[in-house]
């Protein structure tokens, strides 16, 4: 067997702006090993994978050392490159944020090239490879599927065909898996056993006791940029982790009160994406005072149900929606105006160089970011939300700036910036730690008092106390359900 990669760090440290993202980290990583990162959000777990991956260079100090061997052999970054291969949101983000709608087959060939896109033709030998990289993902069917026509998990999966491709020595998962069903996690474990037993080692940050990677042997843990501990991973870490998770959890059962006028109705509606059913014969109401969680694996249709609520998709022919106020042929944006939303592909989309003030205050327009500066009643709403969600200390920062769950506050702040009385959440908890989790459940609670909220979720610990209904979506169907029960 060929020597592999190994990477050491010595009192190195990176600054973002006027803060440090990490702090005199002193880290020795051998060939074979298979790490969980863990840290609060805004701990350094991205930046340190990211400087491990040669994606982001060390703040010069004088004292600083990054060294790649492999085997004995001291190599430079150029060499050592190759070796290592980094999958984040931010990518699957990227893909969905430029619209690089490549073939599964093709995205995955640009691994070979490390490359965005496609831009040399792909060899005999390494179409072969590609074949063999599909299979072992189980994503020979999807091959000539466009990237956007996935699901979310088909995408994770492709995302990681990807980096395999490549033949890494380490892979550096980033909350990988996030927003995944318990089918996709363990679809992915079983790939993550075949690179194991391949020899390629891992890193993969998580909040979750369950988005570990099974083989995996040690724990790393980073507090505020600086390194915790680095200790075997043993039952107890794992046990505290899901104690974690399951903190403030929402699942006590709400008496629903009575129902409000209705806000909005779908009859006998069907609804396609780029042409391929997702939901057939939808009949349902939204009410003044409902809280509904919807539920399903991914690819059920939950991010679309969201998205036909919103009005970014519409029923096909034979469908109704009635939304209320709002009459047949009334342009879309009045309806808009009325109804908050945030997914995870809008927090992909702030990528703008903008403050969260005027984050913020862009949620009066559904743009992303203002075309105009911000009036005084703009900067008013927004400042509002702003304290509603603790935000004042950063309102100044652009996002990047900020930590995944400041980021996810600002977005739903946002969402209510235009005086929404409804609220649309996809998956409004995921990447955040079980800190975060709490606050933001905290403040939904009390938001849920005055505004209606419909949150698609897989994990039923993720609902604020106060949901009302529940609505599965399988099969092509929903089924109205227990709102505490994800099953």
């Amino acid at each position: 067997m060929s020597a592999r990669l190994s990477v050491s760090l010595h009192a190195v440290s990176v600054r973002r702006g006027r803060r440090w993202a990490l702090r005199d980290i002193d880290l020795q990583l051998q060939a074979g090993e298979r790490w969980a990162l863990i840290g609060e959000n805004g701990s350094g777990k991205t930046q340190l994978l990211k400087l491990i991956g040669a994606d982001v260079w060390p703040t010069p100090t004088g004292r600083e050392r990054r060294v790649y061997r492999i085997g004995r052999r001291e190599v430079d970054l150029i060499e050592a490159k190759p070796h290592i291969a980094y999958i984040g949101a931010e990518l699957q983000d990227k893909y969905t944020r430029y619209g690089w709608d490549l073939a599964v087959r093709d995205l995955i060939a640009t691994g070979l090239h490390r490359t965005d896109l496609l831009l040399r033709p792909v060899t005999a030998a390494q179409r072969r490879r590609i074949d063999s990289t599909l299979r072992v993902c189980g994503l020979t069917r999807l091959a000539a599927r466009r990237f956007s026509s996935l699901s979310y998990g088909q995408k994770r999966l492709a995302l990681l065909a990807r980096a395999l491709v490549q033949a890494p020595d380490w892979l550096l998962l980033d909350e990988f898996y996030n927003g995944l069903d318990s089918q996709y996690r363990r679809r992915i474990d079983r790939v993550l056993d075949t690179a194991r037993t391949a020899g390629r080692s891992w890193i993969a940050s998580a909040h979750r006791a369950a988005d570990v990677p099974r083989g995996t042997v040690g724990i790393i843990e980073l507090r505020a940029g600086r390194l915790r501990s680095v200790t075997a991973l043993s039952r107890t870490r794992l046990a505290r982790l899901a104690r974690g998770a399951r903190e403030g959890s929402g699942l006590s059962p709400v008496k629903a009160s009575a129902a409000g006028r209705m806000l909005l109705r779908l009859t006998k509606a069907d609804l396609y994406v780029d042409y391929r059913p997702v939901l057939r014969d939808l009949n349902w109401e939204l009410r003044a005072g409902q809280h509904w969680a919807v539920f399903g694996a991914n690819g059920a249709g939950k991010s679309s149900f969201l998205k036909l609520l919103y009005g970014d998709l519409s029923p096909a022919l034979g469908g109704r929606i009635e939304r209320c106020g709002v009459a047949a042929g009334t342009p879309i944006a009045a309806w808009k105006r009325r109804v908050g939303y945030v997914s995870p592909e809008l927090q992909g989309d702030y990528a703008v160089d903008v403050t969260v003030l005027d984050l913020v205050a862009s949620g009066r327009y559904a743009s992303i970011g203002l075309a105009d500066a911000a009036t005084a009643r703009d900067r008013k709403a927004a400042a509002r939300w702003i304290r509603f969600f603790r935000l004042r200390s950063v309102s100044a920062r652009r996002p990047r700036e900020l930590s995944y769950g400041q980021l996810r506050r600002a977005l739903i702040a946002r969402a209510l910036t235009g005086g929404a009385r409804i609220l649309l959440l996809d998956e409004p908890l995921t990447g955040l730690d079980p800190r975060q989790r709490a606050v933001v459940k905290r403040l939904l609670e009390r938001l849920m008092r005055r505004v209606t909220v419909v949150m698609a979720v897989h994990h039923a610990e993720d609902l604020p106390r106060g949901m009302t209904h529940g609505l599965r979506l399988h099969l092509r169907r929903a089924y109205p359900m227990d709102c505490h029960s994800a099953n």
